[in-house]
Order: structure tokens, then C-alpha cells, then sequence
């Protein structure tokens, strides 16, 4: 797990090494134990390293073959390595190292493109052909490790992280107000190619570029080259909750390799119970240590009570109350971690279960991926009405509305399924009504039917939905879990985002994944004897959340949002309606409305563009 930077110049002037060690100086938390830069006239690599596998200066990259043909940075993990290795060896491969590093430079040059597809792990790669002089880039299958760019028609820059990039480019970063449009009115980022800058992109989750550097007119054009809908087509999907399981526990294993300490990240919510629970019990991890953040019983998200049950097992349990008064004080650093701008809190609990890790593991597992395809997210029920109506399943319809009401006692999965048979263009006005508060010049020069009202929110059955989540949704999630990790020189493992388990999670019947009002049924059978019942049935769902609503009613909070929707800067903006902001965080204060996710939009947009835009 590491840092990557590059700068190739495509007019074939030297590539300046200055640039290069401030860009790693700028990632240097992704990677504290390592660095070094390789420099070949227009082409220049810079690397920070955290070590994980192989410990040893073996790991030390950028990275060379044998014969001196290819030189790689690569940012991630291979976690099925060993075994690859093992095919790479019979077939004649020697080996000088015990790195994952190795292992996939190895398969690169034996199988080429191909070698993609073997691999089961994480990773943004880009390798240099000295030989061919071209220079290829992947990035994995659903994004877990990013991948920055900036091109022109002289030079193409890469980075792990946007600020990396700022420092270098030629040209003033400027505001991408299509992204915060999207981000104002529907809370998703990452849906697109796109950034919060203009002119920066991010490289797709399951894409490709290949950069010939012999071509004076560079057009840099990525291409696909893994599609979930097609491997889910082409999979048959598990039949029962055991062989669910048994996937699962393999996921999970891989996922524990590792020559540094491993935790696990326990919210007490299904997911992240689940892994601690096979880590402990089934795997025999008894020095295994968790960390949870946690809250007084007054906040109704506090997860104390479900992680409690797991006191008296083997290992430790560390916690952390994340405050109103630490998020103002650590504002300006967690503003800075993340370059882009968040749509709630829940990242922050986040943030400082990770500092909290930071002096005790190096490696953490946690539940981040489940959700999207075992829908998790409350709303999914509302796709799910809307699959059984289209397909004329009338009576699964009417008994499922039943239990879902029996259950949740909530009208939010119907109201849901009533949005979904909108058509697009009344989903986005519906969005924009429901926010209220934006500038009306601003809605119009920036409304637009993208992929979040068409294809998110328009998927016609559940799998769709599911599949569209992860092409359109997961991502930031991914995203915002790497910069809380890498900023403490952590390394985040996702074990249900194993692409085997992915897939034919995807291809199972729906009625697996909701039944009788309850989703997750086929994980929630599997745990059956594993887990506690008070946490495998339960019905709520919090992940990281955090008492923002209380807390943006503290004197300490007035202050800082009052000085923020107050100001020159935040009017001049013309995006939110400062006099409609006032009125609704009046309303906010007296317990008319808690709005704490929209507050906290019109908070981390302004010092964004204050630290980002205003003093680039």
C-alpha cells in the first residue's frame, strides 16, 4: 500500500525532479517507511511506501524487471499473489523477492493485459515499456485505489491524490460546478470520470490507459476492460446461505496476509460483526483488536450496546467518541485529507476510528462493499416494489409491502418506490425542490439528467440497481475510506469487495437478498450460530454516523456556520441562497427541521473552495 506519482512528457523535454519530490512530499501518509523516483529523460515515477508484504527493501519501488525492460509503481495489494506466483514458477518464472510487487510485474510481462484478470486484489499500476517506450496504466475492478490525471498537449501528470497534482499542474484550478451540482442535490460524487476540478480526472474503476509514447499527438482515451454486468451474465449465482459463507470466509482469509499487524474496523452493524466474528471464531485470531467509535445513549446511532457483545471475546476493543468540539478542531486537517468535498459528517467517525488504529495495527478489515449487493441501504426496497411491479409479481409485491411496513414501521421504502417511477427529468426536479435553498441561477445553468437521475435512480429491477450502485455509487465511499486510512498511513482491506464474491452475489435470485422485509437475507442465514441474533437480525442501519444534527446546534457550531453563510465569499459563490440558508438553520436551531447534511454541504463546499480555489 503506497503512494504513486508520474509526469511524462509527451514534447520530450526532461522531466524535472523537483516536481516529482513535491508531489511525494505532498502523499508522503500513503507512504512514511520508503520513497524513491525514477527518472528517464520525459519519463518520471515517484514513490512513497507503506510496507505490508515483505518488509524488506526487496519492496522498494519504483520497481524494475530483471532484465531492466520494465519499470513499475503500483499502489495496492495482490492478494492472491502466493498463488499466482506459484503459476508464474511452474511455467519458468524466477523470483528475487517476496513481494506482491514482484509477482505482478512478473504476470504483466508473461500475460500482458490478460494478466488482469488473474489478479484478486486492489491496485492503481502503471508500468513503463523502456523496449516499446510505452507506458501502461490500470486501475481495479471497482475502485478501491485511486488514480488522479491531468493531461495536455505537452504532459501527462498522475497522482494518487488530487493535491499532489495541484502542485504541479501548469494551469489555476478551477471549480467543476456540474460536480456540485450533482453533489448539492443528490449527495454522490464519483459517479463520473469527473472531478471537483476542472481538467482533473480520475481514472474509471475496471479501466485502462496505454500511452504510446512514440505518437507526438497524444489523445489519452481509457478503456474498459472489466464489466460487471457482463461477469454477473456469465456466473451462476450462489444457490444457499452456506456456500455464501463459505465464499466469504476465502474472501476474508486472502484478506489476512499480511507481515504487519491486522484490525478490524467494528461499527456492531452486520457487516463489520461478521468479519470480526469469522476472524475470531473461525480463523482463531485471538489477539484480534477492533476499532469502534461510539457515543452516549442520547444519540439514537450509537452502536456501544451491539459492539459490547463482543466483550468477553479474545483480542482487544479500542473506542473513540469523535465531538463537536474535535471536529472543529481538527476541520481544517480533515478538509485537507480529503481535497474534495463530503456530503455528511459519517466520514468523520471514520476519520478518527483511524487515528485511533494508526498506533496499533497497520492493516484494517472492514464490511465497506455488502451494502451494494446485498442491499443494504434502505431505499433498495423501493427498487425492489419497483422490480416486482414491472414484472407483474403482484402478490410478492403486496406480502413483501407487508412485512416491510410490519417491520420498519416506515413509509420511506414506499416513497422511494413511488420516486423510482418517475421519469428522469421529474427525479432531478423532485431532488432540487426537496433542497430548497439553492440559487435559482445555479439550478438552471447547472441542471442536468446524468447518470444519477437516469441510471441510478432509473434501474428497472433490483440487480440493476445493484449493479448500477456499484458502477455509479460505491466509489466515493471507496474513496473517502482511502484518504481516512492513507492520511494515518493505514491500510484499508475490503474483503466483500473480493471480485469472485462480488460476482456471484450479483447473480443470485433477489429473493436471496430480500425476504419478508428483511435484506441481507442470505448473509443474515449464513451467520446463523455465528452471530449474536440482537445484531444478525437487525433491522436499522448506522455505519459511521455521527450526532451531527446536535452538534450543529452547540454555540461553538453557531458561531463557525454563521460566519460561513454570513460571509462575502459564500453569497459571491451563487450557489447557495444565503437568506434561505439563514431561515432554515434558524429553523434547524429551534427543532423545527435537523438539516445537518445539508449544513454541513454549505460548510465543507466553503472552505474547499477557500483552501482549494481562493488560495491555489
Amino acid at each position: 500500500m503506497c503512494g504513486i506519482n508520474g509526469i511524462i512528457n509527451f514534447n520530450h523535454t526532461n522531466v524535472n525532479e523537483a516536481d516529482l519530490l513535491k508531489m511525494m512530499k505532498l502523499i508522503k501518509h500513503r507512504g512514511p517507511d520508503d520513497q524513491g523516483v525514477f527518472l528517464n529523460k520525459n519519463i518520471g515515477f515517484g514513490f512513497v511506501r507503506l510496507s505490508i508484504i515483505d518488509l524488506s527493501a526487496a519492496g522498494h519501488q519504483p520497481f524494475k524487471s530483471a532484465d531492466g525492460r520494465y519499470t513499475m509503481v503500483f499502489n495496492g495489494e495482490i492478494f492472491n499473489y502466493l498463488e499466482l506466483r506459484n503459476e508464474l514458477e511452474s511455467k519458468g518464472i524466477k523470483f528475487n523477492t517476496k513481494t506482491d510487487t514482484e509477482v505482478l510485474l512478473n504476470a504483466y510481462i508473461f500475460y500482458g493485459e490478460e494478466a488482469l484478470n488473474k489478479l484478486n486484489g486492489m491496485w492503481a499500476m502503471v508500468v513503463y515499456d523502456s523496449l516499446l517506450n510505452t507506458v501502461f496504466i490500470s486501475r481495479d475492478r471497482f475502485g478501491i485505489k485511486p488514480f488522479y490525471y491531468y493531461y495536455n498537449q505537452n504532459s501527462f501528470y498522475f497522482s494518487s491524490e488530487i493535491p499532489a497534482l495541484l502542485s504541479v499542474i501548469p494551469t489555476k484550478p478551477t471549480a467543476n460546478y456540474d460536480a456540485i451540482f450533482d453533489y448539492m442535490v443528490f449527495n454522490k460524487t464519483d459517479q463520473s470520470t469527473s472531478t471537483f476540478f476542472n481538467g482533473i480526472l480520475k481514472l474509471n474503476h475496471g479501466h485502462k490507459i496505454t500511452i504510446d509514447l512514440n505518437n507526438t499527438n497524444q489523445e489519452i482515451s481509457p478503456v474498459e476492460w472489466y464489466n460487471l454486468e457482463n461477469k454477473v451474465k456469465n456466473t451462476t449465482g450462489f444457490k444457499n446461505a452456506s456456500e455464501f459463507k463459505e465464499e466469504l470466509k476465502r474472501a476474508i482469509k486472502l484478506r489476512l496476509r499480511s507481515d504487519v499487524p491486522v484490525g478490524v474496523c467494528l461499527s456492531g452493524g452486520l457487516d463489520s460483526s461478521t468479519i470480526s466474528s469469522l476472524i475470531i471464531d473461525e480463523f482463531q485470531h485471538k489477539d484480534l483488536q477492533t476499532f469502534s467509535s461510539v457515543f452516549d445513549d442520547s444519540f439514537s446511532g450509537n452502536e456501544k450496546n451491539f459492539i459490547d457483545l463482543y466483550k468477553d471475546k479474545p483480542g482487544k476493543r479500542n473506542f473513540v467518541t469523535p465531538t463537536y468540539l474535535s471536529l472543529l478542531n481538527d476541520l481544517d486537517k480533515f478538509v485537507t485529507c480529503h481535497a474534495e468535498p463530503l456530503p455528511s459528517t459519517g466520514p468523520y467517525a471514520q476519520f478518527k476510528v483511524m487515528e485511533l488504529a494508526k498506533n496499533n495495527v497497520v492493516v484494517t478489515i472492514d464490511g465497506q462493499g455488502a451494502d451494494e449487493y446485498l442491499a443494504g441501504y434502505h431505499y433498495f426496497f423501493g427498487f425492489y416494489f419497483k422490480d416486482l411491479l414491472l414484472k407483474l409479481k403482484l402478490w410478492t409485491l403486496v406480502k413483501e409491502i407487508f412485512f416491510y411496513l410490519k417491520i420498519h414501521r416506515s413509509l420511506f421504502g414506499i416513497k422511494t418506490f413511488l420516486f423510482f417511477l418517475l421519469p428522469k427529468n421529474l427525479r432531478t426536479k423532485a431532488k432540487v425542490s426537496n433542497v430548497g435553498y439553492l440559487n435559482e441561477t445555479f439550478v438552471k445553468n447547472h441542471k442536468h439528467n446524468g447518470v444519477i437521475a437516469d441510471s441510478l435512480y432509473g434501474s428497472g429491477s433490483l440487480k440493476e440497481s445493484l449493479i448500477n450502485h456499484f458502477n455509479y455509487k460505491l466509489e466515493h465511499l471507496l474513496k473517502w475510506e482511502d484518504r481516512n486510512s492513507m492520511y494515518f498511513s493505514i491500510e484499508a482491506r475490503v474483503p466483500y469487495l473480493d471480485y469472485q464474491l462480488v460476482e456471484k452475489s450479483l447473480a443470485t435470485n433477489s429473493n436471496l437478498i430480500i425476504k419478508n422485509g428483511m435484506t441481507k437475507h442470505i448473509l443474515r442465514e449464513s451467520m446463523k450460530g455465528v452471530l449474536d441474533e440482537k445484531i444478525r437480525m437487525r433491522v436499522d442501519k448506522n455505519g459511521f454516523d455521527t450526532p451531527q444534527d446536535y452538534w450543529f446546534r452547540t454555540p461553538e457550531w453557531q458561531n463557525k456556520i454563521g460566519e460561513i453563510i454570513s460571509s462575502e465569499s459564500f453569497k459571491n459563490r451563487g450557489i447557495v441562497d444565503p437568506e434561505k440558508a439563514k431561515i432554515k438553520y434558524k429553523k434547524h436551531l429551534n427543532n423545527e427541521i435537523s438539516i445537518a447534511k445539508e449544513i454541513w454541504k454549505w460548510i465543507h463546499l466553503e472552505l474547499w473552495f477557500r483552501k482549494f480555489i481562493d488560495n491555489a
